[in-house]
């Protein structure tokens, strides 16, 4: 199962944290992991290549994380909502292989 942590501060969201595999299907054919995967690459490199802000991000297999300062999750505010409302539309259709929690701090 894939699952997303959002972290949300001041009803900004500082960052996210995803692991997990979904095991909807086999590796290199899984629809469910591709969507989560490039959905968090594409709101990565928006953050850090279009915005120019700077992103803690860590990766390695099944896992990614972000995190913002206050100030800089403003600015990504649209991508970072975005985000979450695409892995929220995901998780209603896939709601065996998708988590979504948020954390306020």
């Amino acid at each position: 199962m894939i699952n997303a942590v959002f972290t949300v501060s001041r009803g900004y969201v500082l960052g996210f944290e995803i692991s997990g595999h979904s095991d909807f299907s086999e590796q290199g054919s899984d629809i469910v992991c591709s969507a989560v995967s490039s959905a968090a690459y594409m709101t990565a490199n928006t953050i850090t290549e279009v915005q120019h802000l700077n992103a803690e991000i860590t990766v390695n297999d099944g896992f990614m994380k972000l995190n913002l300062s206050q100030q800089d999750a403003k600015t990504a505010e649209v991508i970072l909502n975005g985000f979450l409302l695409h892995l929220n539309a995901l998780k209603e259709e896939y709601k065996e292989f998708i988590k979504v929690k948020i954390s306020e701090v």
